[in-house]
């Protein structure tokens, strides 16, 4: 049985075991005997190596028997093993020869938070967002059977991912090309089912060996001579299976259903596994696990312990907090249950992101108006598009990244319908650690070309609030997007007062330059124009723009610069830029925002001035343009 750890170490534990299986090719050279001990030894050095990163942790813990089986019975890399989403892909990353780089992850130039393909050859596939791994992997068995490669592929999903239309998606094509596969179902919050234990596991033994297969075919043949006594059997074999496990569903799509079993039992996970690898087409291993396994904490309290922060080291001063106000998160999570107060149509929807997008509250005070869909975006508009049409006034709570995955029913259910529903579009611009999967850097370009698309970038956190309202009462699709974390702490006004649409405000007025913002960058665009003496207009609006005020600035400035946290292909600075040539206007315009990259995962602040989005950045190529005019003129 799995040890259970209550802290988290300070110093690096002794692991003896794991010293000797760096490599995967390492690891199968150990006797099964030694693996219980390789799993202590893993669980609690990826609780040290995380506790000095920081990340996500608490599904990791969860497989660590599931990883070393995968890599014990499979020839990893030769047979590709791919990771659904990646939040439980860090002991793989151990196994895998990155041990002693994991103090690097999530930092500038170290490790990725995910499974990358240009970091190692053991990461067959670059995740990050939910429900792609049985896709990728059946194009791996088909691309390998086409090339004639005799190599395995198995995709490791957990039940939350399965919850999205791709991965059925999968799930039904599989058998349609008979593809050589595994899909690994890693159930850990049993959803699925509870049926786990001493039977189920011997019942996953049997019906995963060579042979009952063998069995199983014979008698295929045999009763196959015989008038309907095949259908017959088979009928009964599935009935029989259906009562005692819970595959039936996937059964029906093709797939050969193993399990459930327990997925910390790793003389069971092995021996099935060996059994499953030699099995031709599309096989399904059901392993039911616990997250946050081998940690006391996360056990109990895996929500909260589903990522934590770095730790500081034993005897460190401690750093007084800075004083700050609700995140911005939370400002939407409070407009939501005000205005659901004002308005009883109103009715929340996110896409299995309760916490994050901070509807705990609203899912509390208003149960029958708030609905959680699970990792189904797509669904989530669409929905929310019929509730529109039958007068309800839907708010989809949607990270910035993953609305790009339901972009098509924006446009198709709701655009091109007029419907009124509203998109609190979170997690908008640079995200961090988590790198360029969870950037939130293009929705500003793909929302703006939709006609009739209202679109709205905050600068302060008041300003998100009265925009959401404005959002709220307009008839018609709108966005507000916001970033992560916290803002200027502005004052909030306790209202539901909404904005003029297609207002800019000028915050200062200034001479030859005007900074023109689109978002929370007011700040830096202010500290610059104090030494510039430039004026700082906040556009609030990126659709509509306010094309009086853009007017304004071009005819008595030298020089516009815009300025946001969105793409600079496309984005909010490429409406100014349109609008200008339109109107024949040819005052000169500098673009401020994110490069045409990937800007790779490290702490915000050094994106941000990677980006040269922060005021040093700003002031200098501001007057690197300045300087460039006036050498022309």
């Amino acid at each position: 049985m799995p040890k259970t750890f209550h802290e988290i170490p300070r110093v690096r534990p002794a692991t003896p075991v794991l010293d000797r299986a760096a490599t995967p090719e390492q690891l199968r050279r150990l006797g099964e005997a030694e693996l219980e001990e390789l799993a202590n030894e893993l669980r609690q050095d990826l609780l040290y190596s995380v506790g000095r990163t920081g990340g996500h942790f608490g599904a990791g813990l969860g497989v660590i028997e599931l990883t070393i089986a995968l890599h014990y019975v499979y020839d990893t890399p030769k047979d590709r093993l791919v990771w659904d989403v990646g939040h439980q892909a860090y002991p793989h990353k151990i196994l895998t020869g990155r041990r002693e780089r994991m103090e690097s992850l999530r930092q500038k130039d170290g490790l990725a938070a995910f499974p990358r393909r240009s970091e190692s050859e053991y990461d067959t596939f670059g995740v990050g967002h939910s429900s792609t791994s049985i896709s990728a992997a059946l194009g791996m068995a088909i691309a390998a059977r086409m090339q004639g490669k005799k190599r395995k592929s198995i995709a490791v999903i957990g039940d939350g991912a399965l919850t999205a239309g791709m991965a059925f998606e999968a799930l039904n094509h599989a058998p349609e090309v008979g593809a050589d596969m595994l899909v690994v179902l890693n159930d850990n919050d049993m959803s699925i089912s509870r049926n786990v234990g001493g039977l189920s596991n011997y019942l996953a033994k049997i019906l995963s060996s060579r042979t009952y297969s063998s069995m199983r075919e014979g008698s295929k043949k045999v009763l196959s001579r015989l008038p309907g006594a095949w259908e017959i059997a088979r009928r009964t074999e599935e009935y029989a299976k259906g009562m005692l496990v819970p595959g039936t569903l996937f059964e029906e799509l093709g797939w050969n259903y193993i399990g459930p079993i327990d997925g910390h039992d790793l003389p069971t996970l092995i021996g099935t596994l060996r059994n499953m690898r030699d099995l031709s087409g599309p096989q399904f291993l059901h392993v039911v696990t616990k997250k946050g396994k081998g940690f006391a904490p996360a056990e109990v309290d895996p929500i909260t312990w589903h990522a934590i922060s770095k730790l500081e080291p034993i005897g460190a001063p401690v750093k007084p907090k800075k004083p700050s106000g609700p995140k911005y998160s939370n400002v939407f999570g409070q407009w939501l249950c005000d205005m659901a107060a004002a308005d009883p149509r109103l009715l929340g929807i996110t896409p299995a992101m309760k916490e994050g997008s901070d509807l705990v509250d609203f899912s509390e005070r208003y149960p029958d108006r708030y609905f959680d869909v699970a990792i189904a975006e797509q669904h989530a508009v669409t929905l929310a598009a019929g509730m529109a049409c039958e007068g309800a006034k839907p708010v989809v709570a949607i990270y910035s990244t993953f609305l790009q995955r339901a972009y098509d029913q924006l446009i198709h259910d709701v655009a091109v319908q007029n419907l009124d529903v509203l998109f609190a579009i979170d997690r908008a611009g640079l995200v961090g650690e988590d790198g360029p999967t969870h950037a939130g850097s293009f929705d500003l370009t793909y929302l703006r070309c939709i006609p009739g698309m209202l679109v709205m970038t905050p600068s302060d956190e008041n300003e998100m609030r009265r925009m959401l309202t404005t959002g709220y009462h307009f008839e018609g699709p709108a966005a507000v997007r916001y970033p992560r974390g916290t803002g200027p702490n502005a004052r909030l006004e306790p209202g539901l007062e909404p904005l003029e649409i297609g207002k800019a405000v000028m915050r200062r007025e200034g001479k030859q330059v005007a900074l023109l913002v689109f978002g929370v960058q007011l700040p830096e665009a202010m500290q610059v124009a104090e030494t510039l003496d430039a004026t700082v207009v906040d556009m609030r609006f990126v659709k509509p723009l306010d094309e009086a005020m853009v007017r304004q600035m071009a005819d008595s400035h030298d020089l516009l610069v815009t300025i946001e946290e969105n793409s600079i292909m496309g984005g909010a600075g490429s409406a100014v830029g349109e609008f200008l040539a339109s109107q024949n206007l040819s005052t000169p315009i500098l673009h401020l925002g994110l490069p045409d990259y990937y800007v790779e995962h490290a702490k915000p602040s050094e994106m941000i001035k990677e980006c040269g989005l922060d005021a040093a950045g700003i002031e200098a190529a501001v007057r690197a343009r300045l300087a460039n005019l006036h050498s022309r003129s």
